[in-house]
């Protein structure tokens, strides 16, 4: 590669490096302000409250119109599963991230 080359590519990669870094650093962000609603909703999930209101849901006292996918059997269960996995995913990025420092 020659040196103006290999000075453009770098570039490049500075540049796709900074945004993407920036991108992290504001998702990580709102990650860390719905931890807490997230937290909230897997002890609704776990509740008794929960399943009266899939019960209820489930006998028709739930208005049909109403946006109510919390209450399907999956939905939270899928996104928590999603979210553990994600969080293992994290944790090995972060890991070998620091083995380079």
């Amino acid at each position: 590669m020659e040196q103006l080359e290999r000075i453009k590519h770098m570039e490049d990669i500075l540049d796709r490096s900074k945004q993407v870094i920036f991108e992290l650093e504001e998702a990580l962000g709102k990650y860390k302000d719905i931890c807490k609603e997230l937290a909230e909703l897997e002890a609704y999930y776990e509740s008794d409250t929960w399943k009266q209101d899939f019960a209820d849901d489930e006998a028709g006292k739930i208005p049909q119109d109403m946006k109510r996918g919390v209450l399907s059997e999956d939905a939270v269960y899928n996104l928590l599963s999603y979210h553990d996995e994600l969080v293992e995913e994290l944790a090995s990025v972060v890991e070998e991230a620091y083995s380079k420092i």
